[in-house]
């Protein structure tokens, strides 16, 4: 297939968070004459503040937050961007950092290890879950955001970095060095010989890639009768690169309508299609889905259901339904403007509706680990009978 990126000016993303924007120029705005009465009006604002508030005010952060207004409301993922967020937003789509490698939350007001990656300097460094980083290079964090914390984690590879650590009533220092972490998107399993289990926690560029090695490995490990049905789990997936999407419900479909999108501009307005082709060999496929389930998974997600390629079972996915372009304006800047809204091939619009699962499994009273089980097990019972019927349609 032969894929076309919906853009206006450079990198296209669907969905998701973080892109950063700059402005350059700004004092050349500021001090050209008014081209309107809005032009006007702003620039007559913006002389009262720097002459009358009553502290100095930065022209910059004068322009920053006025441009962050604008964009801010239009929309919910509409966004101006600065120089962190386009670094955090290429290193999302990309799957590849600097950093240390640890999954980091807030918890009881503490920056709190939730997991170490594996093969990582965190890990090697004996960092665990549970663990609270209470400094960094000896600077406490009281006071800080989660993510100015994460931003000062990540860093060039090579370079050094001391964390306190304290883990119960003992504290340490850790040195680690920084690396390139890789973020796998696509995580695969056998559930049972014959049925496949593939996890996309977010579209990436090498995404479906991934995806169709998985897919391989998967059916080399089942032996000569490969695989016979796949889960393929978007759960908690935000979204991320429209094209990985696309790509991904191409590798499991023969043919057809995948998605497509309209816009005011006649470049937001495209349609992708189904290359021949299926790598299961029509084999039963079953999409987890819920609440987090957003934007390029639902893509996939509506896609498969609309061609009949898939059950989708779960709860209603988030619904996401519009396309933003990254619209850089200088080489660490840019803008993240809502600039279509996708379709299935149904031509349903699932922008704040969601996709409703054909069979609705909810979490009650049990769990994370018990509702996970539990799903798991009536999708791969769906694929056993779905499998047993096709066998039965062959004989």
């Amino acid at each position: 297939m032969n894929l076309r990126p919906i853009t206006l000016i450079g990198i296209v993303i669907s969905m998701v968070t973080g892109i950063g924007l700059g402005i350059t120029g700004y004092r050349t705005w500021l001090d050209a004459p008014p081209a309107s009465g809005h032009a006007r009006a702003i620039d007559e604002v913006l002389r009262h503040v720097r002459a009358n508030y009553v502290t100095d005010v930065n022209e910059r952060d004068l322009v920053v937050g006025a441009l962050r207004g604008m964009l801010d409301g239009l929309d919910d993922h509409s966004a101006f961007l600065d120089e962190r967020d386009y670094r955090d937003l290429q290193a999302d789509t990309s799957g590849e950092f600097g950093g240390i490698g640890i999954e980091l939350g807030l918890e009881d007001d503490y920056f709190t290890v939730i997991a170490p990656m594996y093969g990582t300097p965190a890990e090697r460094a004996g960092l665990a879950a549970g663990d609270r980083i209470t400094a960094i290079d000896g600077e406490g964090l009281k006071g800080w955001k989660l993510v100015d914390v994460v931003d000062r984690l990540r860093g060039e590879p090579g370079s050094e970095l001391r964390l306190e650590i304290r883990r119960g009533e003992a504290t340490r220092i850790v040195t680690l060095e920084r690396a390139v972490i890789e973020l796998a998107s696509v995580e695969a399993r056998l559930l049972e010989p014959g049925f496949g289990y593939v996890r996309i926690a977010q579209f990436q560029v090498g995404t479906a890639a991934a995806f169709e090695r998985a897919l391989d490995d998967l059916a080399a490990e089942s032996g000569e009768a490969g695989l016979a049905g796949l889960v393929l789990d978007l759960r908690d997936n935000p979204g991320g690169v429209l094209q990985s999407s696309v790509e991904v419900a191409d590798a499991l479909l023969d043919r057809g309508m995948i998605v497509y999108t309209e816009g005011r501009q006649p470049s937001s307005r495209h349609t992708y299609r189904a290359s021949a082709g299926d790598a299961l060999a029509a084999a039963p496929v079953v999409v987890l889905v819920n609440r987090g389930s957003a934007s390029a998974a639902e893509i996939v997600a509506g896609a498969l259901q609309d061609h009949g390629r898939a059950v989708v079972m779960g709860s209603r996915s988030y619904g996401k339904g519009s396309v933003q372009s990254v619209m850089p304006v200088s080489a660490h800047r840019a803008i993240k403007l809502t600039t279509a809204y996708y379709f299935t091939p149904s031509g349903r619009s699932i922008d704040h509706a969601g996709i409703e699962p054909d069979v609705v499994v909810d979490r009650a009273e049990e769990s994370a680990e018990d509702y996970d089980a539990r799903l798991l097990g009536d999708a791969l019972e769906v694929l056993r009978q779905r499998s047993a019927s096709r066998l039965h349609a062959r004989l």
